[in-house]
C-alpha cells in the first residue's frame, strides 16, 4: 500500500513545470517499473494535458523497453533454445501489450492442420509438400513483395494477421511448425536472403548435413546446394560453410534486429534505430 500511495503521489507531480522535479519523479517511477505502468496509463486517459501525456508515454515506453532488454538478455543467457520465444521478445519491442498466447495458438492451429495429413511412411519431400500445401495453400501465407522493407514484416503477430512477411519471419514460422512436428527444418543464414535446410539425420556424412533447401519466401520452393552455389556466384561471394549450414537461434534473432534497424533507418526513425542497436549489443556480449 505504501508503494501505491507513493506512485499516485509521483504521478500527480508529473506535470510540474520544474525540470528538476520532473527528472526526480521520472527516475522514481522508472525504479518502480511495471508496478507503475497501470497508474501511469490511467493518468494518461484522464488527462487532456499534452505535456503530461507525452511525459507519461516516454516513461511507460522506457519501462517496457527495459523489460524487452531484460527478457532478451535472459533468453540469450539461458541458451537461446526456443526460437519462437526469441522472436516474441523482439515482437514485444513494438507490441508490449500483445497477447502472446494468441500468437502461439495461431501457430498451434496451423500445426494441427499439418499433423492431420502427416503419415509415417512419407518421404522428407512429401512432408515439406504437405507443410507447403497447408501453410501457403490453405492459410495463404506469402512473401511481402510489394512492401518488402516495411518493419511490420518482422513482427510475428503482424505476419500471422496479414499472412505477408519477409524471408526471415516466414522462415521462423515455417521452421517452428516443422520442428513442432519433429520435421528437422532449420534456418540457414544466406547473405541477402534467408533460407531453410532440411537436415539429413540418417546420413551425418551428407555435406553440411543438409538434404535439401527450402525457400519460405517463395511458397516453400525446394532446391539444392548447386542453387546456393549459383546464388553466391551472382553476388560474387566466396562460398563459406555458414552459407550452407544451419545457424543458431541467436544468429536468426540478430538478423531480425538487423532487418528492423534497416527498415527504421529508411523511415528516419532515429530513436528506434538507437534502441534496436542496444538490443543488438545484448546478443553480441
Amino acid at each position: 500500500m505504501e508503494n501505491l500511495a507513493e506512485i499516485n503521489a509521483l504521478v500527480k507531480l508529473l506535470d510540474d513545470p520544474d525540470e528538476g522535479i520532473y527528472q526526480h519523479v521520472q527516475q522514481r517511477l522508472l525504479e518502480y517499473g511495471n508496478e507503475a505502468v497501470t497508474y501511469l496509463e490511467s493518468a494518461w486517459e484522464q488527462s487532456l494535458d499534452t505535456l503530461l501525456q507525452e511525459r507519461i508515454e516516454n516513461i511507460v515506453h522506457t519501462i517496457q523497453f527495459n523489460n524487452v532488454k531484460e527478457d532478451l538478455n535472459l533468453w540469450y543467457q539461458s541458451g537461446a533454445f526456443d526460437l519462437l520465444q526469441g522472436a516474441l521478445v523482439i515482437n514485444r519491442y513494438q507490441y508490449p501489450d500483445l497477447d502472446e498466447q494468441a500468437v502461439i495458438n495461431q501457430i498451434e492451429e496451423i500445426k494441427r492442420e499439418i499433423w492431420v495429413g502427416l503419415q509415417y511412411e512419407m518421404s522428407s519431400i512429401e512432408k515439406i509438400k504437405l507443410i507447403n500445401h497447408v501453410f501457403y495453400g490453405q492459410y495463404g501465407f506469402g512473401g511481402n513483395t510489394k512492401n518488402h522493407h516495411d518493419p511490420q514484416n518482422s513482427y510475428l503477430n503482424q505476419v500471422l494477421e496479414s499472412k505477408k512477411g519477409n524471408q526471415i519471419s516466414l522462415a521462423i514460422i515455417y521452421a517452428t511448425l516443422a520442428q513442432k512436428l519433429d520435421i528437422p527444418v532449420y534456418g540457414v543464414n544466406l547473405p541477402q536472403h534467408f533460407i531453410l535446410g532440411y537436415i539429413d539425420e540418417s546420413n551425418a556424412e551428407k555435406e553440411y548435413g543438409v538434404l535439401f533447401y527450402i525457400n519460405a519466401f517463395n511458397k516453400g520452393a525446394i532446391f539444392g546446394k548447386h542453387d546456393v552455389d549459383q546464388f553466391l556466384r551472382q553476388l560474387n561471394l566466396e562460398p563459406q560453410p555458414g552459407f550452407y549450414s544451419p545457424c543458431s537461434n541467436t544468429e536468426i534473432i540478430r538478423r531480425i534486429i538487423r532487418n528492423l534497424i534497416s527498415a527504421y533507418e529508411n523511415l528516419g526513425a532515429a530513436d528506434k534505430v538507437e534502441e534496436l542497436k542496444q538490443l543488438q549489443e545484448i546478443l553480441s556480449e
